[in-house]
């Protein structure tokens, strides 16, 4: 007997979609991301501490290549994680930048230059602090390492604090962590590239004009760009750029409007559902019949949202629970038994790590009250000086973004995993500070305001 549920679909495919619902929403849980990333950190710090430590140096190493006839190619499975796989977190920066300069927190100035005043400060106190406590020519080479705030940790930790949070928190913490990015991505280029070769600039230029090219024809598919968008990678490596930022110049080319097309994408849609009502192609399954109307159908569905909101919406999951944790699983790895903080490295662990907890907020709200206090800028309604003392807690989260660019600055093993080490407890402890505000701020909200409705507080 064929047991159905109320929507008239068999109870065992009824459950099955409602299970598939609730695991989509939880996905897109920002906070769910963040722990995701922390859970990810921990495993690696504890796999490289257990007595299984050999297998986890290992795995990265293992050599990984692609060969076609006489040309082969191959690195370590670490060099595919770090310089290919983040190649999609960097895209997928790239157009969360494109979208909030096109309609978002960036897109008017005067809702941009606060934020953008806070990352400034918030990048050049954590860079003063450490090279104060680093001044020598080679452990200098990590000033920027505390300068950048890991956009999807900071804001999933924000997320833990419910919905009482202001929306214009929430905004001013997103655009301020979106330009820290922007910096951290000129810094990688300007600071940690290695000596250019004109050569591969070339190869650049040729798959920017191929990616034009195919944006002027009207190419909406998504795959036909992989393969320009990967001549663009292979010239920045050629070049001597770290190839990442190929996915950033990427994410900055990506649309923020639709394909123009003959009719608007709803009529389209209605038009062809209507011809396949009234036809018999449906019924009996005539494949020849259907293939011209189903084609009509995907591009209808494919240009309802802009390219920039198509591509970042389809790749967050695999980022957010894929690429980062993965990241963080293979560069998390410390092993605290044979950790060396002698000879600088110590002073390197504690200048990122006081870098990040300390001048990260210093640094925020410190630029963030001169701009008000000088009569330039003012907070926008909602946000109190509370509201941006829990910005600059976050924002001393940084995480991925800063073990990126540790790994660039730092050639000697101890230093590295010495400014790992700072990285990951101060982004335990600018989390759990963060936390701690953040609960003493909502409960603030709630008793001065019962009607859970958010007013900016008095500024004091």
């Amino acid at each position: 007997m064929d047991r159905r549920s109320s929507s008239g679909l068999p109870r065992a495919r009824s459950i099955a979609e409602r299970a598939f619902a609730t695991v989509q929403h939880f996905l897109h849980v920002e906070a769910v991301s963040g722990c995701v990333l922390l859970i990810a950190a921990a495993a690696a710090l504890i796999w490289a501490n257990s007595p299984f430590a050999d297998s986890y140096h290992a795995l990265w190493n293992l050599p990984l290549g692609i060969a076609f006839g006489e040309f082969a190619y191959s690195e370590s499975l670490h060099f595919w994680i770090n310089d290919a796989l983040m190649t999609v977190f960097f895209l997928v920066v790239g157009m969360e930048i494109r979208r909030e300069i096109h309609e978002g927190a960036l897109s008017r100035f005067d809702q941009a230059v606060l934020p953008a005043v806070a990352a400034a400060g918030g990048v050049l106190v954590p860079a003063l602090i450490y090279l104060g406590l680093n001044p020598d020519a080679v452990r200098s080479q990590g000033w920027a390492v505390p300068t950048a705030t890991d956009i999807a940790f900071a804001v999933g930790v924000l997320a833990l604090l419910g919905r009482n949070i202001p929306v214009n928190v929430r905004v001013f913490l997103l655009a301020l962590a979106i330009i820290d990015d922007v910096i951290a991505v000129l810094i990688i280029a300007c600071f940690y590239s290695g000596s250019l070769q004109i050569g591969g600039a070339a190869v650049v230029l040729f798959g920017v004009v191929i990616i034009a090219a195919l944006r002027w024809i009207g190419i909406g598919s998504a795959l036909a760009y992989v393969l320009p968008g990967a001549v663009v990678w292979s010239g920045f490596l050629i070049t001597g750029i770290h190839p990442t930022l190929a996915g950033v110049v990427l994410g900055l080319m990506t649309p923020v409007t639709s394909m123009p097309t003959r009719e608007h994408p709803l009529d389209m849609l209605a038009r062809v559902a209507e011809k396949l009502r009234s036809s018999d192609a449906a019924r009996t399954r005539d494949t020849h019949r259907l293939a011209a109307p189903l084609r009509q159908l995907h591009v209808a569905r494919r240009e309802m949202l802009p390219p920039v909101v198509r591509v970042q919406t389809a790749l967050h999951p695999w980022v957010a629970y894929g690429i980062m944790p993965l990241f963080a699983l293979a560069n998390g790895g410390i092993s605290l038994t044979d950790a060396d903080l002698s000879g600088g490295a110590q002073d390197v662990a504690l200048g990122v790590g006081v870098a990040l907890v300390v001048g990260k907020p210093i640094g925020v709200i410190g630029a963030t009250w001169l701009a008000v206090r000088l009569g330039g800028c003012r907070l926008a309604p909602g946000v109190s000086w509370s509201g941006v003392g829990l910005i600059g807690l976050l924002a001393g989260i940084g995480f991925t973004m800063s073990i990126f660019i540790a790994m660039l600055a730092f050639a000697d093993e101890a230093l590295l995993n010495a400014a790992k080490l700072g990285v990951l407890a101060a982004t335990l402890l600018a989390a759990t500070m963060g936390l701690g505000w953040g609960t003493l701020y909502v409960r603030r909200l709630r008793r001065d305001i019962p009607d859970d409705h958010v007013v900016q507080e008095s500024r004091t």
